[in-house]
C-alpha cells in the first residue's frame, strides 16, 4: 500500500431507511479503509449497499437514510460530525464523485466548460482563467476531440463516452484526495468503455488519488481496483487483493457472482420456424438531414432471437424506432407477420401496433410512479383486448404469475416500492399484455447487476419458449449476446456490416469492426485493460502510417 495510514476510514457503519419504528437496514456494521494511491472496488447485487457505502465516504446519505452507528473519518476529520455547510465545502474539492449517468449530471442549458469549472471557481476559489486552462489540459489528457473547442459545446452536442470523460475531468479538476466512481461505464458500449476506463485509470495514476469504484461488473472492477470488497444485503462478505479475489474467492456468494457470466443459449436444433415475424427490407432513415440508417435489411422468425450489437451511434436504437413506427424511414419497408406495415405508428392498425412491443433500458423512466402495478399492466389489456374490471384484474394477475411475481403482493404496489429487477419484470409483463408477436428489448439488462440480469435473461428465454414470439435484443454487452441470441447483426455507422448465426459471427468474425468489438469485451485478467489499450494504439499507428494507408 502506498500509505500505512488510511486517508479514509469507515468503522462499524450502520445505515437504515424507512420509518424509525420499522427501520430497513441498508448497511450493517461495515468497515472500510482506503489508502492514498489505491482503488477499492465495491461489488454486489442490487440492494447490497454499494452506492450507500460509496456515498458515505463523502459523508452523504440519500434522503430517507440515516446513520444508526459508526464513524466516517477522512484525513483525521469525522465527516459525520460536520455541518452540512462544512461537508458541502469539501465535496468536489477534497472528495469528488463521478456518477453513473453523465447526461443526468450536466445541465443541458449551460456549456460544458462553465459546468466543468464551476466547483473549482466557486468552492476552491480558483481564478476563472486558471480553471479554464486546467480544464483544457484535462480535456487534452483525456483525448477529447478538439479540446480547445470542446468546452464550448452543450451536453447534448457530444457523445455519451465524451460526456462521461468530461464528468471525470470535472471530478479531477480540483485534484481531490478521493474520487468515488459510481457505475460510471454501465451505459457505455464496449469500445467506448475501454476509452473511459483508460482515462479514469490514467487519472488515478497521474494524480495519485485514492478511489472507490462501485460496480456490478466484475470484469470492470478487475481493471480498476487494487482490492475488492464484496457486499450482500448491507454486510461485508469478504475482501481481498484483486488478483487473490479473482483467483480464489472464498465465500459461496462471491463464487455465485463469478458464475453468472457463464450462461450460454444452446445452438438451435432442427429446422427453423417457417413463420417470418418481422422483415426489414432496404431501410434508410434520417434525423432531419442527417442519415442514420443506410440500406438496412434483417429478418426474424417466430421463436428466434436476433441480437443487434454495435457502438453508440451505430443505429441500433434508431432501427428499433423504425420497427415500432416511431420513426418513418426515408426508403424501404417493414413487414410484420408477412404483411407490409405503415411506416408511422399513427397510421398502423391496432393489430400491427399490438404485434410489436418494446421494453426499454431504464425501467425507472418507463414506468409511472403514480400508478399501481395493476393499472400499468391493465392499460394495454383494455386498449388491445377490451378487458375491464374483474377480467382485467384476473389477466393482470396471470401475467404477474407468468413473470414470477405474486399478484397478492405486487398488484397494488407502485414502482417506487420495487427493486430495479422487479421494475424490469413489470415492463416485460406490460409488453406481454398486448400478446405481441415481436418483442424488442433495448438494453434491458445494462443497468442491472449480474445476478438480477441473469434472472431477466432466463425469464425472457422461458417466456419465448412458451409464447413463441420473435425477439430483437439490442445490447452492447456481448456476454449477453451469447446468453440469449440465435442470430447476430453487427451495426456500424448505420449499416449492418455482419449478419449470421451467433456462433459464426462471434467465433469467426469476418469484419475488422466486429473483431474490434469482440476484443473490447473486458476479461477477468487485471492486465487486460492496459494490454488492449496498447493493442489499439498499435492498430491506430499502423492505420495512420504511410504503410498502413497504402495497405489494401
Amino acid at each position: 500500500m502506498a500509505d500505512k495510514k488510511p486517508i479514509l476510514s469507515i468503522k462499524n457503519l450502520s445505515v437504515s431507511a424507512g420509518p424509525e419504528n420499522d427501520p430497513i437496514p441498508v448497511l450493517n456494521g461495515v468497515d472500510l479503509d482506503l489508502y492514498k494511491g489505491e482503488v477499492l472496488g465495491l461489488i454486489g447485487e442490487s440492494g447490497a449497499g454499494k452506492s450507500t457505502l460509496g456515498l458515505a465516504a463523502m459523508g452523504y446519505f440519500r434522503r430517507g437514510c440515516r446513520v444508526t452507528g459508526g464513524t466516517v473519518t477522512c484525513a483525521g476529520v469525522d465527516l459525520l460530525a460536520m455541518t452540512d455547510q462544512q461537508r458541502e465545502a469539501i465535496h468536489g474539492t477534497k472528495i469528488a464523485y463521478v456518477a453513473q449517468s453523465a447526461a443526468a449530471s450536466f445541465n443541458p442549458a449551460y456549456r460544458l466548460m462553465d459546468q466543468v469549472t464551476e466547483t473549482a471557481r466557486i468552492r476552491a476559489g480558483t481564478p476563472a482563467a486558471k480553471a479554464r486552462s486546467d480544464a483544457l489540459e484535462l480535456f487534452e489528457r483525456m483525448k477529447l476531440p478538439e479540446p480547445h473547442q470542446f468546452g464550448l459545446r452543450y451536453p447534448h452536442q457530444v457523445s455519451g463516452g465524451q460526456l462521461q470523460r468530461a464528468l471525470t475531468a470535472m471530478a479531477m479538476l480540483c485534484q481531490p484526495d478521493i474520487v468515488i466512481f459510481d457505475e460510471p461505464t454501465t451505459a457505455l458500449d464496449v469500445t467506448t468503455q475501454v476509452d473511459v476506463l483508460g482515462t479514469m485509470k490514467d487519472a488515478v495514476r497521474d494524480f495519485g488519488i485514492a478511489g472507490i469504484y462501485v460496480s456490478h461488473d466484475l470484469t470492470v472492477v478487475a481493471q480498476m481496483a487494487d482490492r475488492i470488497k464484496v457486499l450482500l444485503r448491507g454486510r461485508q462478505v469478504e475482501e481481498a487483493p484483486t488478483r487473490d479475489m479473482l483467483a480464489s474467492p472464498q465465500q459461496e456468494y462471491t463464487k455465485s457472482l463469478w458464475s453468472v457470466r457463464k450462461i450460454q443459449k444452446p445452438p438451435s436444433v432442427g429446422s427453423k420456424s417457417p413463420e417470418m415475424r418481422i422483415q426489414v427490407e432496404g431501410v434508410h432513415a434520417s434525423y432531419g438531414k442527417v442519415p442514420v440508417l443506410e440500406d438496412v435489411s434483417i429478418n426474424v422468425r417466430a421463436g428466434e432471437t436476433l441480437a443487434i450489437v454495435g457502438e453508440s451511434g451505430s443505429g441500433k436504437s434508431t432501427l428499433a424506432r423504425v420497427l415500432t413506427g416511431l420513426l418513418k424511414p426515408r426508403a424501404g419497408r417493414v413487414l410484420l407477420n408477412g404483411t407490409e406495415a405503415a411506416s408511422g405508428y399513427r397510421q398502423r392498425s391496432k393489430s400491427d401496433l399490438r404485434a410489436v412491443q418494446m421494453i426499454y433500458q431504464m425501467p425507472d423512466t418507463a414506468l409511472n410512479d403514480q400508478q399501481s402495478v395493476g393499472t400499468i399492466i391493465g392499460r394495454p389489456l383494455t386498449f388491445y383486448h377490451g378487458l375491464r374490471g374483474e377480467q382485467n384484474r384476473k389477466r393482470a394477475s396471470e401475467l404477474l404469475e407468468m413473470i414470477g411475481m405474486d399478484p397478492k403482493v405486487f398488484l397494488q404496489r407502485t414502482p417506487r416500492q420495487l427493486s430495479g429487477g422487479q421494475k424490469q419484470r413489470i415492463c416485460i409483463a406490460r409488453a406481454l399484455a398486448a400478446e405481441p408477436t415481436v418483442l424488442i428489448c433495448d438494453e434491458v439488462t445494462s443497468a442491472l447487476d449480474q445476478i438480477v440480469a441473469e434472472g431477466i435473461l432466463r425469464l425472457l428465454e422461458g417466456l419465448q419458449k412458451d409464447l413463441n414470439f420473435a425477439q430483437v435484443f439490442i445490447t452492447h454487452d456481448l456476454t449477453t449476446v451469447r446468453a440469449i441470441a440465435d442470430t447476430v447483426a453487427v451495426m456500424e455507422l448505420g449499416r449492418i456490416v455482419e449478419f449470421g448465426p451467433r456462433d459464426v459471427v462471434l467465433d469467426d468474425p469476418q469484419k475488422p469492426y466486429t473483431r474490434k468489438l469482440l476484443r473490447s469485451v473486458p476479461e477477468m485478467d487485471p492486465n487486460w485493460l492496459d494490454d488492449i489499450r496498447r493493442e489499439f494504439a498499435k492498430d491506430t499507428e499502423t492505420a495512420t502510417s504511410p504503410e498502413g494507408r497504402a495497405a489494401p
